[in-house]
């Protein structure tokens, strides 16, 4: 338990600072997180044939190019444009013709999935704090404060599992506890900093507490199916980069995606 309050600790002296300047430095801090990111997923390919060094290079500048995709205009709108799209899969899809054996049409789509959901990622993070640091606060807060109190509530009370194959200490309990935790705190602080309330606030926050925790749920299924406990050991008592931001990536994507229809 002292590790892992050392390992937040540190990790929220880094992480608040960037959020709270934005600009420059938070971009470079979401790029360094999908990059984290990225290794640890390229890292579950540990048992299988090594991926040439120049495809992951060539990975790495997409990734880049899809999340800075709007970095020189530094627009708040949603959107990557198709010419980027287009040339990473060109760039990842086509020297498959050439490395034939060391590089199979199979490690090319496991590349484009993790550099398109990497870089989608990073890109709607700095929408997201462009688009003003209350309303990052308030995504951010959704599964934390989900997060929290179904791993409290789940200790405490927990008795029923919540998919036991998936994730063995997961309880309803916990996941009821946390879904009405990030409801009501995630729309209080919505409120609070953007002064504005509505049934959609309220309707809104409640869809991305229970996605972030499938979310979580999802890539707990990533690890139970690589049979790995966490992506990685970069924050000791935590896991990896992935371990900590998985319910806040889908938070992420669903606010975007909600947001057109609420």
């Amino acid at each position: 338990m002292k590790q892992r309050l050392i390992s937040a600790f540190i990790a929220a002296l880094i992480a608040i600072p960037l959020i709270y300047v934005g600009s420059f430095y938070f971009y470079f801090g979401v790029g360094l997180l999908a990059i984290l990111g990225f290794k640890e997923l390229l890292d579950l390919r540990k048992s299988h044939q090594e991926l040439p060094k120049l495809m992951i290079v060539i990975s790495i500048i997409c990734l880049t190019l899809l999340i800075y995709n709007h970095f020189l205009y530094q627009t708040i709108e949603f959107g990557i444009s198709y010419e980027k799209i287009i040339l990473c899969l060109i760039l990842l899809g086509i020297p498959t013709i050439f490395y034939q054996d060391k590089y199979s049409t199979k490690d090319a789509f496991y590349l484009m999935g993790i550099t398109f959901f990497l870089g989608i990622t990073g890109n709607l993070f700095i929408i997201a704090r462009n688009r003003g640091i209350e309303l990052f606060i308030y995504l951010l807060s959704v599964p934390i404060l989900t997060d929290t109190f179904a791993y409290i509530i789940g200790k405490l009370l927990g008795k029923n599992k919540l998919c036991p194959k998936i994730s063995p200490n997961k309880t309803w309990e916990g996941s009821f506890a946390g879904f009405f935790a990030g409801t009501l705190g995630g729309t209080i602080i919505y409120s609070l900093l953007i002064k504005s309330f509505s049934w959609r606030v309220v309707l809104a926050t409640a869809l991305l507490s229970v996605i972030g925790q499938i979310g979580d749920l999802f890539m707990s299924k990533i690890k139970r199916e690589n049979d790995i406990k966490d992506f990685s050991n970069i924050m000791p008592g935590h896991g990896g980069i992935l371990d900590r931001i998985d319910s806040f990536i889908f938070v992420v994507l669903s606010y975007f995606l909600l947001m057109t229809f609420l």
